[in-house]
């Protein structure tokens, strides 16, 4: 079993075997890789952190169910995004599983339009989670260059202060206030004020 997948991948966990094989040829049949699965255990055996696309997961199985495997993908913080297969009578569970962030949940019988929207759905979701917490690794990495006194000011200035009110605040010139201001657009690379707050705003710094 491969460790990584480059490309977002549909990873399905169900016991039917059956299942797993319709599944497998209707997913694949849109373009989109797969990967199946016959237990909660033999996925997590399998898993890697590295891996992004979508997980494709039954509510009852053998051994760990869908919503127990749900529940420890949680806890240990694998984002991969969760979409709820059940049959009839499941809907309650499922209904629990969308409460613990199931993206949706798809009812057997199910047409495979619905089923296709879901996990288009769960892909588009799980590759703006990755493009954010790139984001926000750079912002935190580019937050790491500054000085002491240039995370002062530029708190400050996502603050709202002018120039001379941060003087004041730092007993310094406006000059040096200036200064430090230019160092720390540089090494944040905002194009502009509005840009230098949303990266504070995104890593929550100075709150």
């Amino acid at each position: 079993m491969q460790t990584t997948n480059p490309e977002p991948t549909v990873f399905v966990v169900d016991d039917d075997e059956a299942m797993r094989r319709s599944l497998k040829w209707l997913i694949e049949s849109t373009g989109l890789p797969v990967q199946t699965f016959d237990s909660a255990d033999a996925f997590l055996t399998a898993y890697s952190p590295q891996w992004n696309g979508c997980l494709l997961l039954d509510v009852r199985m053998p051994g760990m169910s869908g919503l127990e495997l749900q529940a420890y993908l949680a806890r240990a913080e694998y984002r991969l995004p969760v979409v709820i297969i059940t049959g009839h009578g499941d809907v309650a569970m499922a209904v629990k599983a969308m409460r613990a962030g199931a993206l949706d949940f798809i009812e057997k019988p199910f047409h495979d339009e619905d089923l296709l929207g879901s996990i288009r759905r769960a892909l588009e979701a799980d590759s703006q989670a990755r493009a954010q917490r790139a984001l926000y690794a750079t912002v935190l990495a580019r937050l790491n260059e500054l000085t002491p006194r240039e995370h002062e000011v530029m708190d400050l200035v996502a603050a709202g202060k002018s120039n001379k009110e941060i003087a004041a605040a730092l007993g310094v010139s406006a000059k040096t206030v200036e200064a430090h201001r230019a160092k720390v657009m540089d090494k944040m690379q905002a194009s502009s004020l509005a840009d230098l707050v949303r990266m504070v705003l995104l890593v929550g710094h100075g709150a």
